[in-house]
């Protein structure tokens, strides 16, 4: 990392199910200032990963501080856990435009326009809400996965309460 970055000890919390770090608004402004979207940042955790940056976005939590969730690969490369105090650098990622998309793929595609109410939810979900899961199907890696997936994200869409992607879902959202 370039040497504008921001380096700083923090304990790992856990908010629902998700593992983070604290990002105070100071320390947020210091990395860029009135940010209020979620900001692109290359993170390190305990000097992990020694070459490259992870990409992250740091996500708002709404009185100008933010949550730098870590996701399960970031905490066993830094070997890691909830409860352990760390040291965390963070540099704003200026280079960083959008994160990878990926396509619909063909089966939940299919199920979807057999589904007019599960579509139109669908097209109703926040962009960033359809990208998440659309990476989540791009990782599935059997058809087995995918069909239990889909089961639920229909089930999720359609209106019906359900729990689908660590969430709780009613009318479709």
């Amino acid at each position: 990392m370039r040497k504008s970055a921001l380096r700083f000890p923090a304990t790992i919390r856990i908010r629902g199910i998700n593992p983070y770090v604290a990002v105070s608004k100071r320390r947020a402004g210091q990395l860029q200032e009135d940010w209020r979207r979620p900001m692109p940042v290359r993170v390190r955790v305990n000097g992990k990963p020694a070459r490259k940056p992870w990409r992250i976005n740091l996500m708002p939590a709404g009185n100008g501080s933010f949550f730098l969730y870590l996701h399960n690969s970031v905490r066993e490369a830094s070997a890691t856990r909830v409860g352990d105090r760390v040291t965390v650098e963070l540099q704003f990622d200026r280079s960083y435009r959008n994160g990878p998309l990926h396509p619909l793929p063909r089966w939940f595609g299919a199920a979807l326009s057999a589904n007019p109410r599960a579509k139109l939810n669908w097209s109703r979900l926040t962009p960033s809400r359809r990208k998440e899961i659309l990476r989540y199907f791009a990782a599935l890696k059997s058809d087995d996965a995918r069909q239990r997936n889909l089961v639920r994200a229909m089930t999720a869409l359609s209106g019906a309460p359900a729990r689908f992607m660590a969430r709780s879902w009613s009318e479709g959202k």
